[in-house]
């Protein structure tokens, strides 16, 4: 009874927690990259501190002990009578560079650019229903937009005319995305599962022209500025497979299937444009109103993963194919003569990670209790650029502390090191136009609760009646 009680007070308490979560997350900067200029902004990789040390890896990830947020399958085998509760935060550090050319197309200086947030990540609980029959509630952001740039246009006709001209682009705000995963084993070593998909957010995005009379020096300047703001609702559904195909006292290797349903995400867009001066900096005049609807969707994805684990080793691989380009193919930003491309392309990702845990029960050595990890990830950004494809590079190492502190059954804490880049400049208007570097540092803190109606467990495998 006091075990059911504890199991209450949990739900209540991520109930309180769930809209807390969602206030944070939703007024948070979790990218901070020029690239998050058109559409969602930058796609954040998914999964608990644990998955996202060992490269992201998960979609076969099968384990009593964990929270799997990335295939629904997973939630199945949830032992009865437990409760699983995970969250965690990051803090990243991103450092952007850019290399500037002159008309002979030689680079004459790069331009850097860095900046820090820290996020709440992910907030999942997980809890069984039935026999063999499960469910997994979670909260993570799915993208997020953040950059700050200025240009000043130094050509010499517009110095002539009307003085100098400085540009502004401004964005900020992300989408969340929570989902709720049902899982159900209907035979020993096979489960399947659906999910449904919740998207919402806002987004912002700025962008002035500011003209100051150099002629004159009367210092009289006139400023046209743009805002647009997308609204985000909408829904996505999911299915999953994870099969067993070695499963015994020693050893359990798994294979693991997802396919996301394509869909409409729609960003409902309010778009302004107003001017002002430095006579009238009260009351603007507004030049645009309008609301409109942008016609973007989430793609159809296949995700497919196998997951080996025993007493002191696991390991796993993950193969992602999201079809950007094809549920986006007439749908492209920033096309105009003496401006960039942008269009969406097909993505591929690999995700591979390694575990060793030396002694999981060892009560001499705490050492050999904890959980070493490392993983990589491999793949390609969901837009291109003047046609040129942005490559997406990221390694991961983290390490699992056993813990049986306020309740906790461990705290795992990750670092990731990524970058993305392309391969070389494009050509825009006949200038040759240098493509950002973008390199990040993250450190990641989960805290994962294990709670059972038996004795507490922390690592615990799988096990059928």
């Amino acid at each position: 009874m006091q075990r059911l009680d504890r199991v209450i007070r949990l739900v209540l308490i991520a109930l309180v927690l769930l809209p807390v979560a969602a206030v944070a997350q939703s007024s948070s900067i979790n990218a901070y990259s020029p690239y998050s200029m058109y559409g969602p902004g930058e796609l954040l990789t998914p999964g608990t501190v644990s998955m996202r040390s060992m490269g992201g890896v998960g979609i076969a990830q099968r384990n009593a002990g964990y929270v799997n947020m990335l295939n629904p399958a997973a939630s199945s085998v949830v032992p009865a009578k437990s409760f699983l509760f995970d969250m965690s935060f990051d803090a990243t550090h991103f450092r952007n560079n850019q290399p500037k050319y002159d008309t002979a197309g030689a680079i004459t200086r790069t331009a850097k650019t860095v900046y820090n947030s820290v996020n709440i990540h992910n907030f999942a609980i997980a809890f069984p229903l039935a026999k063999n029959f499960g469910a997994t509630l979670s909260l993570a952001p799915y993208s997020s937009v953040g950059y700050k740039m200025h240009q000043t246009d130094q050509q010499a006709d517009n110095w002539a005319d009307i003085g100098r001209v400085i540009y502004g682009h401004m964005g900020d705000g992300d989408i969340t995305e929570v989902k709720l995963s049902l899982g159900w084993a209907p035979w020993r070593n096979f489960s399947i599962g659906v999910a449904a998909k919740y998207f919402w957010g806002n987004i912002e995005r700025t962008y002035s022209a500011k003209v100051a009379n150099m002629v004159t020096g009367s210092g009289i300047y006139s400023t046209t500025t743009g805002k647009d703001n997308y609204v985000v609702s909408n829904f996505k559904m999911q299915a999953g497979v994870q099969w067993n195909i070695i499963f015994d006292e020693k050893r359990i290797f798994t294979l693991g299937a997802t396919y996301d349903l394509g869909g409409r995400l729609n960003p409902k867009r309010e778009s302004y444009v107003y001017t002002d001066n430095t006579v009238n900096t009260l009351y603007p005049s507004p030049i645009r109103d309008q609301v409109d609807r942008l016609e973007l969707r989430v793609p159809h994805q296949i995700g497919a993963g196998l997951y080996y684990q025993d007493r002191t080793i696991a390991w796993g691989v993950d193969y992602n194919y999201a079809m950007w380009g094809n549920a986006n193919k007439d749908f492209s930003e920033g096309v105009a003569d003496d401006m960039m491309v942008v269009a969406y392309t097909n993505t591929h990702q690999i995700k591979a990670g390694f575990e060793i845990t030396p002694r999981r029960n060892d009560v001499r050595n705490y050492l050999n209790r904890m959980s070493y990890r490392v993983g990589a990830r491999l793949g390609n950004y969901y837009q291109t650029f003047a046609g040129e494809r942005i490559n997406q590079l990221a390694i991961t190492a983290g390490i699992g502390f056993p813990v049986k502190v306020w309740g906790a059954s461990s705290v795992n804490v990750a670092f990731e090191y990524g970058r993305q880049s392309a391969p070389k400049a494009v050509d825009v208007s006949g200038m040759k136009v240098g493509l950002v570097t973008q390199n990040y540092y993250k450190i990641s803190v989960g805290f994962s609760l294990f709670s059972a109606d038996t004795s507490d467990y922390w690592f615990v495998r799988q096990k059928y009646d």
